[in-house]
């Protein structure tokens, strides 16, 4: 039983007629008959009962009927179903982010994709850098929209750059330095710092503590959260000062005043990353519109 002897079976009933089956089928009679007489055989039921005039369908044909629209209906989804999932227009995407780094363009990135892909089911993850890592490496995520990859990973990831950060000072809005638009370093000496965990986020605690060193001070740690939004509620409560990217002033920051850091030329890259031997095409669709957007998203964070 395969598709074409189906469809010669459905024309015959559909028709009621050998002939009228061929014609519809651009083929001849006797490969019409030929294909539903081994039906009948395979099956070890007539489908039709034949004389010289007339052709008609019996209740075992009928059956037949049925499921032979549903199998020939079942055959056309599929098709367009693999050409979707190549074209990446269905199936599943993962995509997880730094909240505070991509919290003001995440949401239009995905509505821009599920707009030209609405079948594809998109899943938001908000983790630190350290859990995109291991997500990717651990391939329970699709695409990660972090810091730069570690180089013993890096190789087996494609990263394109979306904008560069800088690093800030944060202070409460009523802490004597809250009127100044740019500081040094140094001047922070004395305070009390609230630093982002180390093992969220490795590279940018180390960055800030060889700042200091080179400003001539260890700062006094008192805090390392592990959320960004921590980070910046405990400096608006006046617990303590941040050096953070400044992107984090897109996070709920009412009552922090951000101050740009002399001297301090450090990037902070964002990167979007994913596999190299990526079999989603759905992960290159949401890239391309990822990197269309690239221009505007770097103006929005500057």
């Amino acid at each position: 039983m395969d598709i074409k002897t189906l469809n010669s079976f459905i024309s015959v009933a559909k028709h009621k007629s050998f002939s009228g089956a061929a014609r519809e089928l651009h083929t001849v009679q006797p490969a019409i008959s030929r294909h539903v007489s081994g039906l009948e055989a395979e099956l070890g039921v007539n489908l039709f009962l034949r004389n010289s005039r007339d052709v008609t369908i019996t209740e075992a044909g009928e059956q037949l009927l049925k499921d032979a629209k549903a199998i020939i209906e079942l055959t056309h989804q599929a098709k367009t179903k693999v050409k979707r999932a190549q074209n990446g227009q269905i199936g599943s995407l993962t995509v997880a982010h730094l909240s505070s780094a991509c919290l003001s363009f995440m949401a239009t990135l995905v509505r821009r994709y599920k707009e030209k892909y609405p079948h594809v089911h998109v899943t938001l993850i908000e983790m630190t850098a350290t859990e995109q890592i291991e997500a990717l490496k651990n391939e329970r995520i699709d695409i990660a929209f972090s810091r730069a990859l570690p180089s013993s990973i890096a190789d087996e990831f494609l990263s394109h750059c979306i904008y560069v950060d800088s690093l800030v000072a944060i202070v409460n809005q009523n802490h004597h330095l809250a009127t100044r638009k740019n500081i040094d370093l140094s001047i922070l000496k004395n305070e009390q710092f609230i630093i982002f965990n180390r093992e969220e986020a490795l590279g940018l605690f180390d960055e800030t503590i060889l700042l200091c060193k080179k400003a001539q001070f260890s700062p006094n740690i008192i805090s390392q959260p592990r959320h960004m939004q921590t980070l910046v509620t405990e400096v608006a409560a006046g617990l303590g000062v941040a050096i953070a990217p400044y992107c984090v002033r897109k996070l709920y920051s009412d009552g922090c005043h951000f101050i740009k850091l002399n001297n301090v030329t450090t990037q902070i890259p964002v990167e979007i990353q994913f596999k190299k031997t990526v079999t989603n095409a759905a992960v290159n669709a949401f890239v391309d519109i990822s990197l269309n957007a690239r221009d505007q998203i770097q103006k929005s964070m500057a």
